[in-house]
């Protein structure tokens, strides 16, 4: 390695004080960072149906068939939600890398996010507190991630684990408080961002960087050599983007056609419980992987296409004979979205030059994004195409 070439060497292990630190404020940190994403996806979603409640409908294409579908995929509104965390994620590790910039431009975007929904009278606001929520997710992932490579790696775990805490808090917390009024919610959540400062600014330690040559300054890569090194990422790219492209059309474009009548559940509490189900097995598979660690990454996005066979052919024909069933599938779809996420960055934590790792874990982060808009434009079509057909009878409940 030439001198010219500057190293980052984590000073942080031999220090158990700021080592914990570390961990628990990664764990703040991706929780804050995907909480307002799920809080606010739930009160926009809240506030669009109000605003376009005349435009909704029981079934599609006037009523031709007996299917009880929405007459928009929920497909349309995820891609809403991912198009500009994708845009943000290919950008920003290209960007120069001024951490304390971009961490005071994601807290002031989720705060402008919740308080334009909250204050929101028109779709247009809603969507543009929606896009605001989205960018601050992007933003913080991307960042934080490649931030991550000045520390031990195993705050990569704690960080995981606190995304898939998010999808659990997130939606618990805004079902209890929502009694109180979609406003005075949103306007409540605004302690997140202030959470997030907090957890950057005061409990995670400043890294002690030593660097290889001159200057004590750390070198950022060339824009070249960033090039130069992506195709080396694809290995790590293209598993978790088909496993998050296939686990998105599961749950934003069948989910909503599954439908087991005459249970304890109506059609609505269905979908959501099947939400909340996949929530818990992406948090427990996010925070294994000090317990369990995968290394063939390409295995779970086999698994993950054979559940979209079982979900697509259940939508279609209703052939599962109990709800319990499908609850079990879901908790699996769960357990390997958040495995593939949890070990591919555990995995390039572990195996990627330390020089590159910086922008290693920052560029795969689109990834995921990447098979989320994918999944969002397909699952609209299967939506309508599904939604066409004539309803089945179930054989048994």
């Amino acid at each position: 390695m030439e001198p010219s070439v500057q190293v980052k060497v984590n000073a942080l292990q031999s220090n158990k004080k700021d080592y914990w630190r570390s961990l628990v404020a990664y764990w703040i940190l991706g929780l804050c960072n995907n909480y307002g994403y799920v809080v606010m996806l739930s009160a926009a979603n809240d506030i669009l149906h109000q605003q376009t409640e005349r435009n909704s409908t029981s079934t599609l294409n006037g009523g031709n068939t007996d299917r009880d579908c929405n007459y928009i995929s929920t497909g349309a509104i995820l891609l809403a939600d991912i198009l500009p965390s994708l845009l943000i994620k290919i950008i920003a590790p290209f960007l120069p890398f001024f951490i304390h910039i971009r961490v005071l431009i994601c807290v002031m975007v989720a705060s402008m996010g919740f308080i334009l929904v909250a204050f929101s009278e028109t779709q247009w606001m809603s969507i543009t507190g929606v896009v605001f929520t989205a960018l601050c997710s992007g933003l913080g992932e991307a960042s934080l991630l490649q931030y991550s490579s000045f520390y031990d790696k195993d705050v990569i775990s704690t960080w995981s684990s606190g995304t898939g805490g998010a999808g659990i808090a997130g939606a618990l917390s805004y079902a209890t408080l929502n009694a109180l009024g979609i406003r005075t919610t949103l306007l409540i959540m605004l302690v997140v961002p202030v959470t997030m400062a907090i957890s950057f600014w005061i409990i995670l330690p400043r890294p002690q960087v030593i660097a290889v040559g001159d200057t004590n300054t750390l070198q950022e890569l060339p824009f070249k050599e960033k090039v130069r090194i992506l195709p080396s990422l694809f290995k790590f790219m293209i598993p978790i983007g088909l496993v998050y492209l296939f686990e998105y059309f599961i749950n934003q474009g069948m989910y909503e056609l599954i439908n087991f009548e005459g249970i304890f559940l109506n059609k609505a509490e269905q979908y959501r419980w099947l939400q909340v189900d996949y929530q818990i097995g992406v948090f427990i598979s996010r925070s294994s992987v000090n317990i369990f660690h995968i290394r063939k990454i390409w295995l779970m996005s086999v698994f993950q296409l054979i559940n979209v066979a079982f979900f697509t052919t259940e939508a279609i024909f209703y052939y599962i004979p109990s709800f319990w069933i499908v609850l079990a599938l879901t908790f699996w779809e769960g357990l390997l979205g958040g495995a593939a996420y949890v070990n591919t960055f555990y995995k390039i934590s572990n195996e990627t030059p330390e020089e590159h790792k910086q922008f290693s874990l920052g560029a795969t982060s689109f990834a995921d994004a990447v098979g989320i808009t994918l999944a969002g434009i397909i699952a609209i079509s299967a939506h309508n195409s599904i939604c066409s057909l004539p309803k089945p009878q179930r054989l048994s409940t």
